[in-house]
């Protein structure tokens, strides 16, 4: 594993959400919101109402913004690793904590969350889906972002017990982001994932990785599936699914303002 280091590097073009209102409209409104871009390619009829059950408007989206700019004041860095329940840092923070198939692109997703902050470090492994610890960052004084490690194939040989005892043991955790390939779609390995989440009666939200590498069709077919599948199957799990694009930065700019609205540093969120 090799640790990044963000400094030196200026943020990507898009990163910032000013960069973003300059775009015409049509264009902006599929960064900020992709979930919606797909709507006009649905049958007439179709039930969108779990497209928009969270569409901040712009000041939560600048408000949101702002917990992931580090500053003097709000220190916002790597914290420190653990393999199991007894070296996580005791923290009294809200938490929130990323889990997938190895390969989803966790890392990079949380690469692309602080990508405003230059001098947070995170942890990238030169071969993808080797995150073996659990990797914790420290928001200021808001909340605690947590990168797992991920599940299937290459997953670390005590994977259920350190991913368990987290889920069941941290009572500071108010929501569990659960990442999905979405070229790729639900997998078997998500399947068991959704059931311990359900099992052990977490709050969870799953979101769709990669959309940049997914032609429309094939997005909108995994979108629709995995929307049906969260309505017919769980009950722990936010009803809206949040699209996301690591490179293009489509969707992070909602996710950052989800996040901060569930840790509860956003506790009202005007709707568009």
């Amino acid at each position: 594993m090799v640790l990044l280091r963000a400094g030196g590097r200026s943020a990507p073009p898009l990163a910032a959400l000013a960069q973003v209102l300059r775009l015409e409209q049509s264009r902006r409104t599929g960064l900020l919101f992709p979930l919606q871009k797909l709507e006009r390619y649905l049958a007439p009829g179709t039930d969108t109402s779990r497209f928009r059950l969270f569409q901040p408007g712009l000041p939560a989206l600048q408000r949101a913004e702002e917990l992931f700019k580090s500053g003097r004041d709000h220190p916002i860095d790597y914290l420190s690793s653990a393999v199991r329940m007894a070296h996580a840092p005791a923290l009294a923070l809200p938490e929130v904590c990323f889990i997938g198939r190895s390969n989803v692109g966790k890392s990079s997703l949380i690469r692309a969350l602080f990508s405003l902050s230059p001098e947070v470090e995170v942890r990238v492994s030169k071969t993808p889906g080797h995150t073996k610890k659990m990797n914790f960052f420290k928001v200021g004084k808001y909340f605690t972002l947590v990168d797992m490690p991920g599940y299937g194939y290459r997953a670390p040989q005590d994977f259920v017990e350190m991913v368990e005892a987290y889920l069941q043991e941290r009572r500071n955790l108010k929501r569990t982001f659960m990442l999905i390939d979405g070229v790729v779609g639900l997998q078997k390995t998500d399947h068991v994932a959704v059931e311990m989440l359900e099992e052990f009666g977490i709050p969870y939200v799953i979101v769709l990785t990669k959309i940049d590498r997914a032609s429309r069709g094939l997005l909108l077919k995994n979108v629709l599936e995995i929307q049906e599948y969260v309505k017919e199957k769980t009950q722990g799990c936010f009803p809206q699914l949040f699209l996301v694009s690591s490179l293009e930065f489509s969707g992070v700019h909602l996710l950052r303002c989800f996040v901060a609205h569930v840790t509860g540093n956003l506790p009202t969120v005007d709707t568009s």
